[in-house]
């Protein structure tokens, strides 16, 4: 087994397979749940890919929806043991927003709208380890230290070489004047942020307060899409005890219509990354120069 394998996708994959040979074989969850006596919640929640599924119960579904290629059966009872491995986040204590990071670790794109922090993609050390400190007061020095680890080696996503995520961010304002840490720590995060903007990979606009209402207005949201078209594309809306997956169309559908308004709305890529710079020397004092350290 490489070492590349994402439980995470494995799962939704799966799932996705699954939920398309049960429409095949024309039964509904219900049908399903009754014939194997368990609940129709179950089989929601694995044909998702938000529970696992032992190899055995694959095969048996496959016996019940009629897949007569033994190949194919295979092939979806190795995914069932994919998605039982472990992710390399799994490996550090504490981290809730582990389904966020698999899917993450597998996009083609993302598209993100944030609206008080710098996304964690584009965050310094010095930025993360303030952000993280301010934001979750009660977590020990162990537990931050944990939640910065991953923080950066997610940031590993923007460098593969080949295939860089796509991301797109649209920031607003409030993101770029809130201090975190201190005027300096803030000066060399902006820094960084204006230098991966200019990367053909990152796409970032600023939305700036006297843009007044917008769709954004309720809170950050991020769409996570996949080049296979099981998987779709993820509506993830991150909370402080606990996570949002969307994936239904019409959900999708709706939040790809928020960020349309949203990029309409924000400055263009290369008057934000002006913008950006004038928010540097606001904290400098001087002239803006980006190769200062």
């Amino acid at each position: 087994m490489g070492v590349t394998v994402n439980p995470t996708v494995s799962r939704r994959r799966l799932g996705s397979e699954l939920r398309r040979l049960r429409e095949i074989s024309g039964m509904t969850s219900q049908q399903v749940a009754e014939t194997l006596l368990i609940s129709q919640p179950k089989i929601s929640q694995l044909e998702n890919g938000r529970r696992l599924i032992k190899p055995r119960d694959v095969r048996d579904l496959c016996g019940l929806y009629g897949v007569r290629d033994q190949r194919r059966v295979d092939q979806l009872m190795q995914l069932a043991r994919e998605s039982g491995r472990q992710g390399w986040w799994n490996a550090y204590d504490d981290i809730p927003y582990g389904a966020y990071i698999g899917l993450e670790a597998e996009a083609a794109a993302i598209r993100v709208y944030e609206p008080l922090v710098i996304p964690g993609l584009l965050q310094t050390r010095a930025y993360a380890r303030a952000v993280i400190a301010g934001s979750i007061p009660h977590a020990t020095a162990e537990q931050a230290a944990a939640r910065l680890q991953v923080r950066m080696r997610r940031q590993n996503r923007l460098r593969e070489p080949g295939k860089p995520l796509r991301l797109w961010i649209v920031l607003d304002e409030s993101a770029l004047r809130r201090v975190m840490g201190s005027r300096e720590v803030m000066r060399e995060q902006l820094d960084h942020v204006a230098r991966l903007s200019a990367q053909p990979h990152v796409t970032l606009q600023v939305l700036p307060h006297d843009e007044g209402a917008h769709p954004g207005v309720s809170g950050q949201f991020s769409l996570l899409e996949f080049t296979d078209a099981a998987d779709a594309t993820v509506v993830y809306l991150e909370r402080f005890t606990s996570d949002l997956y969307l994936e239904k169309r019409s959900d999708v559908r709706c939040y790809g219509d928020m960020y349309a308004h949203l990029q309409a709305r924000a400055l263009s890529p290369d008057s934000s990354r002006s913008f950006i710079e004038e928010v540097i020397q606001a904290y400098v004092g001087t002239e803006f120069r980006p190769d200062a350290r």
